[in-house]
């Protein structure tokens, strides 16, 4: 509303300008033609009046006789001394000192205007010159009632057509401020409704304006944020039960030592136990930390670098368990390639990848990690030939807690977050990752990022 009572204002200062405006220039111009008029009404008479012999008042009176009417409310003639000899009205002054009357004895032509009331009144005077001297002059005054009442219609219809114009802004303004206000009233009330955690209400607004496009920006914030919150519920969910389960072993396992006679040997073994269930539950509490870091950090100082270097320092780390799994572990770069990327990121991507690779390989399996170029993207491959991935699985394999084979993973120490951490550091990097698996075959993670060439300088 203060929007529009603004732009009313501004309306209304414009169309009184305007109205002002139009009614000085209807004035200005019956202003001119009157003048015109006038002047050349005077010039005729001081003409007709130059030509006597003597200025008298018979003469003038002959003279304008001679004239014919000329429409004028009334007429004076008077000579160079400002004597009336003239006066069509009839008054019994002896001298016209009028202003108009003195400045044309002064040689000039005189004009002057007055409306007032609806009434026009108009004024002029011409000396009269005869052999060029001034003898006298000749004074017009005509008063216009016609003309006055037709500038007083052309001022009150701009009046009124002024006014129209306002209203017409006025309800046109409020109008829109209402229905304006009122989708706007409904983007609020939909926006404190997601406030409350109400997720499922879309806000259906129609047309294809600004707030338009405002509530389908809003629709899409709210598909985003439901489908947040039920990752966090699942997230949170998952998070509950697998800490659940070692907790619960540990639990078990000591009340199992404190509530029965047990040897020593059996104790050891429990205790054992004990300590496996806590070193799973540190790591799966080290990835959960590491995952959230990863999501809520910014991006840190990226550096060029060549993938090579740290291929080679994976495989110098990985080659002692993956001759103890008999995993045969080859590293294959075709081409090498510069890219920008936080150092210990690929390093932590690359190292969970061949890790993963050589705990659910086969005995005698092959691991091979494959450094290649194509196009502006470097192309890092890790393709075992181990149990593969079921169809189905495949697209799961990169959420958090997923796993194909939960019996084996616990038994390999997995969590399901490794491959989602990796996800999301390969994604904060500019890169992308696939699988592709075929069961009982193994399985290829391709990872790819753009390449960052480097213009080296000709020696």
């Amino acid at each position: 509303m203060r929007y529009a009572l603004v732009y009313i204002i501004i309306t209304a200062v414009v169309l009184v300008i305007l109205n002002v405006y139009c009614s000085e220039t209807n004035q200005k111009l019956f202003y001119q033609s009157k003048q015109a008029s006038m002047i050349e009404k005077c010039l005729l008479a001081s003409a007709e009046v130059g030509q006597l012999d003597v200025l008298n008042p018979t003469t003038a009176t002959t003279a304008v006789a001679q004239m014919g009417s000329l429409k004028v409310s009334r007429m004076i003639i008077t000579d160079q001394a400002g004597a009336v000899v003239y006066d069509s009205a009839g008054a019994a002054a002896s001298h016209a000192l009028l202003p108009e009357i003195v400045r044309a004895l002064e040689g000039n032509n005189v004009f002057s205007w007055q409306y007032h009331d609806g009434a026009m009144r108009s004024c002029a005077a011409a000396p009269v010159y005869s052999y060029g001297v001034v003898t006298g002059c000749v004074y017009m005054m005509e008063y216009d009632t016609q003309q006055g009442a037709l500038i007083q219609s052309l001022q009150q219809n701009i009046l009124t057509v002024t006014i129209i114009l306002e209203a017409l802004v006025i309800l046109a303004s409020v109008g829109f401020s209402l229905v304006f206000s009122g989708r706007i009233r409904r983007i609020m009330a939909s926006m404190r409704i997601i406030r409350e955690g109400d997720y499922t209400k879309k806000l259906e607004m129609d047309g294809s304006d600004e707030l338009a496009f405002l509530a389908s920006e809003v629709n899409e914030l709210t598909e985003r944020l439901q489908i947040s919150e039920t990752k966090r519920n699942h997230f949170v969910s998952d998070a509950s039960h697998e800490l659940k389960t070692p907790l619960a072993s540990i639990k078990l396992l000591s009340d199992s030592i404190l509530q029965n006679d047990m040897d020593m040997e059996t104790v050891k073994e429990f205790v054992g136990d004990i300590g496996n269930e806590a070193d799973r539950l540190n790591r799966m509490t080290q990835k959960l930390l590491s995952l959230s870091r990863i999501e809520s950090q910014q991006d840190g100082d990226c550096e060029i670098i060549r993938l090579t270097p740290t291929l080679q320092k994976v495989e110098r780390m990985l080659s002692g368990i993956a001759e103890k799994n008999q995993i045969n572990l080859k590293l294959d770069v075709i081409q090498d390639c510069p890219i920008l990327i936080l150092e210990d990121d690929l390093y932590q991507i690359i190292f969970n990848l061949v890790e993963n690779g050589i705990k659910y390989n086969r005995p005698g399996g092959r691991l091979t990690v494959r450094l290649n170029r194509d196009g502006d993207n470097a192309v890092v491959q890790v393709i075992d030939s181990g149990m593969g991935i079921p169809e189905d699985a495949v697209e799961h394999v990169f959420e958090r807690f997923f796993r194909v084979d939960k019996a084996r993973a616990r038994k390999s120490g997995g969590s399901g977050l490794g491959l989602s951490i990796v996800k999301n550091m390969v994604e904060r990097n500019q890169g992308t990752i696939h699988v592709k698996s075929s069961l009982g075959v193994g399985s290829t993670f391709t990872v790819t990022f753009p390449v960052f060439d480097i213009e080296e300088d000709p020696q």
